[in-house]
């Protein structure tokens, strides 16, 4: 009898309130067309432009939307309302939601890559920079944020004197001439000689307004172009606007691009070589076999993958040339000690920041097969690029045999497709310049007439007539392609082929790249590069076991598969190892276990962001608490320590491809001896994850995880452990087993029980994954955070996630004025623009008041006051599970750590390099 006058009243307000809605909605969408059309290019082909804005990082930003759920059930008879009906409740409350129903994951592979209909590249529009939000500022309505948008613009285009830079990261533009490199000292040199000379400029600034941009040479021409003003105000530096000014202004001018370019080719159309594969081929070795060059490319911090791959594919009669990217210096300092090792083995001496799709990968190709062409004591005969996601699916001796027999053959893997096609899908009609370690796209382009463009997979094997032809060649074929590739996206995927095409080697060309790709177009193509390149492109997926079968098909040459990370699955890898090279003995320690560092000592703690150093200073501490109630006797302090310093190395762990944890190395002063220690402490996430008890109907959630940096082509977050701070941006992740469609609601509340924000999943049938990031105000308040799932408002989950407060601001002890202002939650507790706080009493989530006020003590405490209450905090979802010593210890009954089965120093002979076998191979 309740609910009754509740009912009639909701009908009646339902009417005005369906008006007034319409309304407003109308109101939006006009302004968020006008807003909208203010950004768009120069054109829009549909497709994706729309999907490319939602899910920008594999996640959806959507703005709060407002709905009233019923009262659970046994609070009053009414049925809960389905997730897309707004209703006005008589309680008030309304509900954050998405806009529309969580996109959704599935299995769907496919062996090689299709073209992308739904993939859009239209132009980038103007943008600002995306900043982290503030707690303290406010948001600007959207008319303000449109009319500041189309201010700037005009702004930008009345200024004929822009500000324009060099290029950060160093990348050689290819002119007539390219100068003379090697592996010699003098390289460095050499490479910065073909660089652009850096240019001086001055910034002045006015108030709390945008720099005013001055230069000392101003550009030759007005910059017009949409895409080139929205190239400029996104760019990061000074001397990168300048750059792409200089280069927008060559091209307008007509000065940049090669109009026409010679075909030296004698062939109509494209060369079709037939090449066979025979499995018993390595029986008839030829007396004369190939010598490769093995050029690896590698980045990240992998080493142990790398080096593993390193050995598989390892002989003395061939030849390895390393690059090792400018940023990982981790990997490079690994790399330099395990090539000194083999005399045929060298690392370039020059090093580039290449990023995915830019022209610098390119670049660094052509330097290495200069660098390979001027070693003299290296007479190889192929040229194969590597990296250290790959892996042989052949043995050494199966690969020279057949190329030993095609050895006047170059191995290309073409896109497939008509050209136009191919030209249009990968934007080679387009201008792009790579500048702040970012593909930045101008403009259009015109193709050149009088060639053949051609394209498609970066991976080839090129044989040394073709290298030499490439590397030394003025022709006006090389030359002017050099120049069209300097400015284009993804330019190793085209620029071999393109002229290889019209070269007079045309017939030498190969419609195969002997190597399998793991293509799976519904999760590798998900614009997951926009943040450093402006398109969308595709990434193809890692082998798992269940892709093993596919390694063994014989209907084409293959002799190596991409891509394999170990940290997704390391089983795969083992199985082909296995499957070339047999077992290892019974016993051999640390098959099944894999590490990989993410700190280490020389990297600097600068290189740390202030959420990992106060974890793994945390850590440390755990791990000493543990020796002590281990180890310690009464009145014996052997095995009592003290926390000394920074940690010195940090490792994920895992084990049977699951995450164990992180391996904390670190010092401490022994307190009975009074002498420093080097530790390590093994510390593993406490299990967050329940299902509701007793057992509920609803069986589909399998799991849900909170965390950062989700990959979505992979379904995993690439923040293992999940450390978050107050500043970061979390995402929730469920999994789902198959069933019927289902709506369920998740609930964050923070660790005062404030609700923080609150929206509800449609759940296909087939779904697998959805992730959502809310859009919470920060900072966040440090705690542990509680994930509530229900379904028809009765609790089915809940997910324990902590975020720590930070005992570190800048890698500096935190001062209590930046402690209050990153420990204190949002102004007013408002997470979001709505509050929920109406919820608690329906869902009896009581706001404590002594849980407050303990709280907000809790915000101003620094010192050791602040390590006991973070340790206390990450005591309640961390453990230590073992610590060990890395050298002499005063503790008796402390292992040493290369004696453990889990320290990153205990025996990894799967990886571990040795001296060469007779037969010529490491493995």
């Amino acid at each position: 009898m309740v609910a009754a006058p509740c009912a009639r009243r909701l009908a009646r307000r339902s009417r005005s309130a369906l008006v007034a809605a319409l309304t407003v909605l109308l109101l939006q969408t006009l302004l968020v067309w006008n807003f909208t059309s203010l950004d768009a290019g120069e054109e829009q082909r549909g497709g994706a432009a729309g999907r490319e804005k939602r899910d920008h990082g594999g996640d959806q930003r959507v703005h709060p939307q407002r709905r009233g759920p019923a009262a659970p059930y046994g609070k009053a008879m009414i049925e809960p309302p389905s997730p897309y009906t707004s209703l006005d409740t008589c309680d008030g409350y309304f509900s954050h939601r998405p806009k529309e129903k969580m996109r959704t994951d599935s299995n769907n592979e496919n062996s090689v890559p299709k073209d992308f209909e739904n993939i859009d590249n239209s132009n980038f529009a103007p943008r600002t920079q995306r900043q982290k939000r503030q707690p303290e500022l406010v948001k600007k309505p959207l008319s303000k944020q449109k009319e500041h948008l189309r201010k700037k613009l005009e702004e930008e285009k009345m200024k004929k004197n822009l500000l324009l830079g060099k290029n950060s990261n160093e990348v050689v533009q290819f002119s007539d001439h390219l100068v003379k490199n090697s592996s010699s000292s003098n390289s460095n040199n050499n490479l910065k000689a073909i660089h652009r000379s850096s240019r001086h400029h001055h910034v002045k600034k006015k108030g709390n307004s945008s720099p005013e941009l001055t230069y000392d040479q101003p550009p030759k021409c007005e910059v017009t172009g949409k895409e080139a003003i929205s190239a400029m105000s996104r760019s990061k530096t000074k001397q990168c606007r300048q750059e792409i000014a200089e280069v927008y202004c060559q091209h307008k001018h007509g000065k940049l691009m090669p109009e026409k370019v010679t075909r030296f080719c004698k062939l109509e159309g494209k060369a079709n070589n037939n090449v066979q594969w025979d499995e018993d081929s390595v029986e008839y070795m030829p007396a004369n076999p190939v010598r490769i060059a093995f050029v690896l490319v590698v980045h990240g911090r992998a080493s142990r993958q790398l080096q593993r791959m390193f050995k598989a594919i390892y002989h003395k009669d061939h030849f390895y040339y390393i690059h090792v990217d400018k940023r990982s210096n981790y990997l490079h300092r690994q790399v330099l000690q395990f090539a000194s090792q083999y005399p045929n083995v060298r690392v370039t001496s020059w090093r580039m920041a290449t990023i995915w799709g830019g022209a610098s990968l390119l670049t660094t190709y052509l330097q290495a097969m200069r660098d390979l062409m001027e070693m003299n004591d290296w007479p190889w005969d192929f040229f194969i690029n590597l990296s250290a996601a790959d892996y042989p699916i052949r043995t050494n001796d199966q690969l020279v045999a057949f190329l030993s027999r095609y050895r006047d053959m170059n191995f290309l893997k073409s896109h497939g497709r008509d050209n136009a096609r191919f030209i249009r899908k990968q934007g080679l009609d387009r201008l792009f310049l790579e500048c702040d370690t970012h593909m930045w796209r101008l403009g259009d382009r015109r193709i050149p007439e009088g060639i053949a463009v051609d394209g498609g997979s970066d991976w080839f094997l090129l044989n040394r007539k073709f290298v030499e032809y490439v590397t030394f060649s003025n022709d006006d074929l090389v030359t002017k392609m050099k120049r069209f590739y300097s400015y284009t996206l993804l330019p190793a995927e085209s620029f071999f082929h393109t002229v290889l095409e019209n070269s007079p080697y045309c017939d030498t060309m190969v419609d195969n790249n002997l190597r399998i790709t793991n293509w799976n177009r519904k999760l590798g193509c998900k614009c997951q590069y926009k943040h450093i390149v402006d398109w969308c492109g595709c990434s193809p997926n890692d082998f798992k076991p269940a892709d093993f079968h596919r390694f063994q098909q014989t209907a084409r040459p293959t002799f190596f598969a991409r891509k394999f990370e170990a940290v997704v699955n390391q089983e795969i890898i083992g199985q082909l190892d296995y499957y070339l090279y047999g077992n290892y003995p019974s016993g051999t320690p640390g098959l099944r276990s894999y590490w990989e560092n993410v700190y280490d000592e020389p990297d600097g703690v600068h290189t740390l962001s202030d959420v990992a150093l106060t974890m793994y200073h945390a850590f440390s501490r755990l791990g000493l608490r543990r020796a002590e109630a281990s180890f310690h006797a009464a009145g014996d302090n052997s095995c009592r320590y003290y926390p000394m310093g920074h940690p010195v190395s940090v490792h994920l762990y895992f084990l049977a491809d699951r995450f164990q944890g992180f391996l904390i190395r670190h010092h401490a002063t022994n307190l009975a001896v009074s002498k420093l220690e080097t530790l390590e402490t093994w510390v593993m996430p406490k299990k967050v994850f329940k299902v509701a008890s007793p057992p509920s109907d609803f069986g589909r959630l399998q799991f849900s995880e909170i965390g950062t940096e989700w990959d979505a082509k992979e379904r995993l977050f690439r923040n293992f452990g999940g450390l978050l701070g107050p500043t970061d941006e979390p995402v929730g992740m469920q999994k789902w087993g198959k069933g019927p469609n289902v709506t369920v609601t998740v609930i964050w509340v923070d660790p005062v029980n404030v609700i923080a924000a609150t929206y509800d999943i449609l759940i296909e049938s087939s779904a697998e994954f959805t992730h959502y990031k809310p859009p919470l105000n920060l900072p966040l308040r440090p705690g542990v955070w509680t994930i509530k799932i229900l379904h028809h408002w009765v609790q089915v989950a809940e997910t324990k996630f902590l975020v720590t407060p930070l005992t570190f601001s800048n890698q500096q002890p935190i001062k209590q004025e930046e402690a209050m202002k990153y420990h204190s939650g949002p102004p007013k507790n408002a997470y979001m623009e709505q509050s929920f706080q109406g919820l608690n009493p329906v869902l009896n989530i009581p706001i404590n008041a002594a849980h407050v006020d303990q709280a907000k003590r809790n915000a101003g405490l620094v010192g050791a006051r602040l390590d006991a209450w973070v340790d206390s905090l990450v005591g309640s979802v961390w453990s230590a599970v073992d610590i060990c010593s890395t050298g002499p210890t005063a503790c008796p009954v402390m292992q040493g750590c290369a004696q453990t089965a889990w320290s990153s120093l205990s025996p990894d002979p799967k990886s571990e390099l040795g001296p060469v076998k007779p037969d010529g191979r490491l493995r």
